[in-house]
């Protein structure tokens, strides 16, 4: 007798991401539900991804670094890495800013009278370098800090290569715990379609009338934008770069691009990013140190977000934004990507840096706040996506580099 075949994971997600969908618009009416009794295990289901991404996020790159043995190469990861984010951050900002003025015509004109938004406070340049550095050793993981633990993850890895060849308990050791953890983080993953449904349910049922509202142009356009980038930004690089079809690396991402579609949580998706990129064949070493970088300073999708938002709110407040102030909004958002590394709802801090840089008022933060949870799915997705075609990339080019040696 043939036996059944088993449906992929991305196929199982897809399933439950159009299920989670239709119970959601069937349920616009009883979003109380909803949010009570369905939202609850979705809750649980991140609650448990949470867990596991700070083992496998210290483990891993500690391990990463003991396999290389040699910290120039790490060092070369990390520049190669932070180039290529602020790169397609700065190009990100430009497709959102160019989408937004193509678009504004069909904008909603919105009364801006009784506006009122408070910007959380933005930390300067040197606090974000600061913060950067734990103080102690359980804080970052308690916080899941992920810089922090990074930084954690660095020294104690490279500690380990310095001490030579009497570390070999400790080695053996941590290779078990980092494999322990990773079937840890397999058997939460196969719970990915409940938790997807559970998730975006009670969002669907609470925002489908706003998603149909005032806002649906500011909501397409954001989401053209995102697709434009995706589709040529990461194809070209991943293509001439990664030297990687793009068709097999959308293919191949799917699972991840839909569990960060349905979950908006970079961090919440980044077991299943290093699964499906590690598949694609970027080795681990690599993954495991940009995959964690890019879930705390790649901002590609939210830089569209951005460049979207400030043309909506410019012309709410009936400002022409010219040239000069676009370039400003290009160079703002670049580098407040690496600058609110690390700051809980970055984006929105970002998004009043750059109001605030081209005396747009923040207040206008408002006007977007309300259907924030819709922009984030798709920006957390081009996030996450853009993590995973530079862990393509610079596997590549690190395996050109090892060979043509």
């Amino acid at each position: 007798m043939q036996q059944k075949k088993k449906l992929s994971l991305a196929t199982q997600i897809f399933i439950a991401l159009v299920l989670a969908i239709v119970v959601g618009l069937l349920m616009g009416d009883y979003y109380d539900f909803a949010n009570a009794y369905i939202k609850p295990f979705g809750t649980i289901f991140l609650n448990l991804i949470k867990f596991i991404v700070v083992p496998i996020v210290l483990f891993s790159i500690m391990c990463g670094i003991i396999s290389m043995k040699d910290v120039r190469k790490v060092g070369s990861i990390g520049l190669k890495t932070v180039a290529y984010y602020m790169c397609t951050t700065a190009v990100a900002i430009v497709i959102g800013l160019v989408g937004g003025n193509l678009f504004k015509g069909m904008f909603p004109a919105i009364a801006t009278t009784d506006l009122a938004y408070e910007a959380a406070e933005s930390t300067s340049l040197m606090e974000t370098v600061v913060n950067i550095f734990p103080s102690n050793f359980i804080s970052p993981m308690v916080n899941a800090n992920m810089l922090q633990i990074i930084v954690m993850a660095l020294l104690i890895g490279f500690a380990i290569v310095s001490v030579g060849e009497k570390n070999v308990t400790v080695v053996n050791a941590f290779n078990d715990l980092n494999e322990i953890f990773m079937k840890c983080m397999e058997m939460i993953l196969k719970l990915s379609p409940v938790g997807v449904f559970c998730l975006l349910c009670p969002v669907i049922a609470e925002n489908g009338p706003a998603i149909i509202g005032s806002l649906a142009m500011v909501l397409l356009t954001a989401y053209i934008c995102y697709f434009v980038h995706a589709l040529v930004v990461y194809s070209l690089t991943v293509g001439t770069l990664g030297g990687l079809s793009p068709v097999k690396f959308f293919k191949g991402m799917m699972p991840a691009i839909l569990f960060a579609f349905s979950s908006a949580s970079s961090v919440g998706t980044l077991p299943l990013n290093m699964e499906c990129t590690q598949k694609l064949g970027a080795s681990r070493e690599v993954s495991s140190f940009v995959l964690p970088l890019g879930a705390t300073i790649n901002m590609d999708g939210t830089a569209i977000y951005q460049g979207v938002c400030a043309i909506f709110i410019a012309a709410c407040y009936g400002i022409e934004l010219t040239l000069p102030q676009m370039l400003t909004i290009v160079l703002t958002a670049t580098l407040a990507s690496i600058g609110t590394a690390g700051v809980p709802g970055a984006g929105m801090v970002m998004l009043a840096m750059v109001l605030t840089s081209v005396g747009l008022p923040v207040d206008g933060i408002a006007l977007v706040a309300g259907v924030d949870r819709i922009f984030d799915m798709g920006r957390t997705t081009v996030n996450i996506t853009g993590d995973a075609c530079c862990s393509i990339i610079v596997s590549n080019m690190e395996k050109k580099r090892e060979a043509g040696r």
